[in-house]
């Protein structure tokens, strides 16, 4: 089989591409230049998709003995990740980029050029298992190291996508055999820091990096019951959650911190309130997508069972989920949770899984507490 390797600069995609050359596929390495900015270094951990990445993917191709190409494909990242990014904290929403990058950058275009090209699969490090029902159809499951698992940020996979999906790490029982295995091949990204933080902001000062981005305008700092407590430089800087940098004039009556519980941008008001108030019981999500065919209730409207993560490492909630009619005609994911969540936010993304098995995913566009009604702040 043809299979292109997604080489990221880092261990995982290395040892990755070396099983996809052990397994007998007919391998090639591409590297994504996702900046326009060639002076971009690595700081430790930080950041990712830079030249030092770049450096480091054609050294792991160069032992693997495969050719080895950087594709540019910054211009489509900026509009499609960056922009985005940026668009939904601009609308009160708390977007997440690796899910953007994801859909549209690392499979969606990378795909559409690798099966253009005669490419069979693309291959990436992300732990994560396809497995093939007795139909033939794909179903996109956890990996079997949990504390790795990444099948979270896969959600927004396509049935069509996953078919042409190769995650060889699936089974791996733990980072440290990574590693030891990319040590034994002489890989030397073997002891390399994985990335965190939002790529594009590799000196993780969001809120800094937004106003330079987003304008900024002093308005209200609400209660719950529309009280104002004080006033805030821009309601676009604030997350759901958040509980530093209120700055509110006055203690709570019961003396105990505030958080972040809603953002109201067209109103430009920031509402915060107790803490047991960030716990969510329900979720409305847009666009929804399934990973892999549906399952038969989507089709019919019934709820059913099934487990709820919004964070790429988040525990997973049982729930009750089903699909609705919402406004303007469009399909909703309503997600009713059995046990409280804590900080989701609008923007956010909800996949559900059954067991191990990805269902699909959606973009939370409201998230409530049944303890309070928002329609009390006007």
């Amino acid at each position: 089989m043809k299979v292109l390797a997604a080489m990221s600069g880092g261990v995982d995609s290395a040892v990755a591409a070396a099983r996809a050359v052990e397994a007998g596929h007919d391998v090639v390495g591409v590297h994504l230049a996702l900046s326009r900015m060639p002076g971009t270094l690595r700081t430790g951990s930080r950041g990712c998709c830079t030249i030092e990445d770049s450096r480091d993917a054609w050294r792991a191709c160069d032992i693997l003995g495969i050719p080895y190409y950087v594709w540019d494909f910054s211009e489509r990242f900026k509009e499609d990740v960056v922009d985005d990014f940026v668009a939904e904290y601009a609308a009160g929403r708390t977007p997440n980029p690796c899910m953007r990058c994801n859909e549209r950058i690392k499979f969606a275009a990378l795909l559409e050029k690798a099966l253009a090209l005669g490419f069979d699969a693309v291959c990436t490090g992300h732990y994560a298992k396809v497995i093939t029902d007795a139909d033939g159809n794909p179903e996109l499951h956890r990996a079997a190291d949990w504390a790795k698992d990444q099948s979270y940020v896969l959600g927004v996979l396509t049935h069509e996508q996953l078919r042409h999906a190769m995650f060889p790490l699936a089974d791996t029982p733990s980072k440290a055999e990574v590693r030891a295995e990319a040590e034994r091949r002489g890989l030397s990204v073997a002891n390399k820091p994985d990335s965190h933080d939002i790529c594009f902001i590799p000196d993780g000062d969001t809120r800094g990096w937004l106003e330079e981005r987003i304008e900024m305008t002093e308005g209200e700092i609400v209660d719950p019951t529309g009280e104002t407590l004080g006033t805030h430089p821009g309601a676009n800087a604030f997350t759901v959650g958040q509980r530093k940098g209120l700055k509110l004039g006055r203690p709570a009556a019961d003396g105990k911190p505030r958080f972040v519980l809603e953002i109201r941008p067209k109103e430009n008001k920031v509402i915060v309130g107790p803490e047991k108030l960030l716990e969510i019981d329900q979720m409305r999500g847009i666009k929804v997508s399934w990973a892999g065919l549906p399952i038969r209730e989507i089709a019919t409207g019934e709820t059913f069972e099934c487990t709820a993560q919004v964070r790429a490492h988040g525990d997973p909630v049982p729930a009750t989920a089903w699909m609705e009619t919402g406004e303007d005609s469009r399909s909703e994911l309503v997600v009713r949770l059995k046990d409280p969540m804590r900080g989701v936010a609008p923007g956010q993304t909800v996949v559900i899984y059954q067991g191990t098995r990805v269902l699909g995913q959606a973009t939370i566009d409201s998230a409530r507490s049944l303890q309070w009604d928002p329609a009390a702040v006007s």
